[in-house]
């Protein structure tokens, strides 16, 4: 009995041992579970998921730096239709550049509709600002009202149009009637008997013909020793001026002063003159008048061979400027209308420093 007693108490001993024994194999498996939490296929998808974070960080940061760039579509004439216009086509793109902080679109065209085509197309391209010279003063008002559906703020530069106020943010521009007029009554101060003119209009319809017309008409049909030879559209261009002018020497018409709306065509006015030996000028027989001050222009001034040149100041861009980083912070122009300061020249009293500060 006790030697039966004894073995089984050595077969307790031995399995309470192995017992014992197993623990430490459980503490491993449960280390393994540890290990299989700090799962690598885990941690690379957070790896990934930091990626696309950088991705979008990155697209962020190229819609940031394309937002930086204010889109402007600007539209204007012909830059080769006279010495004024190619100088406001260099200014506006000395202003609107990339260094300056825009993305400048440019169209140009003397033709009422396809500036008004070619707004339409801007705004399709979502430009944020329109800036416009418009070729003529009427036909805007459909466009300007899709361009502010769309938020698109509208600027007009040089030249003015027929629209309601509410459709534009601003419009920077000569005051053409008062270029007109400043010109009448520097004829008007010349205290001839009669006044034969011959009168060479602009593009029809533009602002600057409106404006350098209207006072010469409202002198003629107040006056009766004011005579208009004849009045016709050379379109601004100098080789249609001087058709025009050798068409009434041909004529045998008697005329005495020659109102050209601008530079160019005052030049091919003289140049009909010169063919036919008109005297022309200071002391001259036939008074030659121009507008827009092309340092050119000015010297034919100063050497008396023309007798009189209004300004018109080309130089817009900066303006502009000044307003459309007052919009972006959140400020209206203190004016709707800003007119440029402008003079008319007299070549007796022109100096060189005029020619050499207002010749363009």
């Amino acid at each position: 009995m006790k030697k039966l007693l004894a073995l089984l108490l050595v077969c307790v001993m031995i399995f309470g041992l192995a017992a014992c024994a197993g623990t430490p194999a459980t503490t491993t498996d449960d280390t393994t579970t540890t290990t299989d939490t700090t799962d690598t296929t885990d941690t690379t998808d957070t790896t990934d998921d930091t990626a696309d974070t950088t991705d979008d960080t990155t697209d962020a940061t190229d819609d940031t730096a394309s937002g930086e760039l204010i889109k402007v579509g600007i539209i204007n004439n012909d830059p080769n239709e006279s010495g004024y216009r190619t100088a406001n086509d260099a200014d506006m793109k000395r202003v609107f550049t990339e260094e300056n902080g825009y993305e400048a679109s440019f169209y140009y065209s003397l033709k009422n509709d396809e500036q008004i085509a070619a707004a339409q197309k801007f705004i399709q391209d979502e430009v944020d600002y329109l800036l416009i010279s418009a070729a003529g003063t009427a036909g805007w008002d459909s466009v300007l009202m899709d361009a502010q559906a769309a938020g698109i703020q509208v600027i007009l530069f040089d030249r003015t149009i027929d629209a309601d106020e509410s459709l534009y943010v601003a419009s920077i521009v000569s005051d053409m009637a008062k270029e007109g007029q400043t010109a009448v009554d520097w004829l008007a101060s010349q205290g001839l008997e009669e006044y034969n003119i011959i009168h060479i209009q602009g593009v029809m319809g533009s602002a600057a013909q409106v404006g350098r017309t209207g006072a010469l008409d409202e002198m003629v049909a107040a006056n009766d020793n004011w005579n208009l030879v004849t009045q016709q559209t050379a379109e601004w261009n100098a080789e249609t001026a001087q058709q025009i002018v050798q068409s009434v020497i041909d004529s045998g018409k008697e005329f005495n002063v020659i109102y050209a709306e601008n530079d160019d065509m005052a030049k091919g006015a003289v140049a009909a003159l010169d063919k036919a030996n008109i005297s022309h000028g200071v002391d001259g027989d036939v008074i030659i008048m121009g507008f827009d001050c092309n340092k050119w222009a000015l010297e034919e001034l100063l050497a008396g061979n023309w007798n009189y040149d209004g300004q018109c100041n080309p130089f817009q861009a900066s303006y502009i400027d000044e307003i459309i980083q007052g919009l972006e912070n959140g400020e209206q122009p203190a004016e709707k209308v800003i007119y440029l300061e402008e003079k008319g020249f007299d070549a007796t009293t022109i100096t060189q420093e005029d020619v050499d500060t207002y010749g363009i």
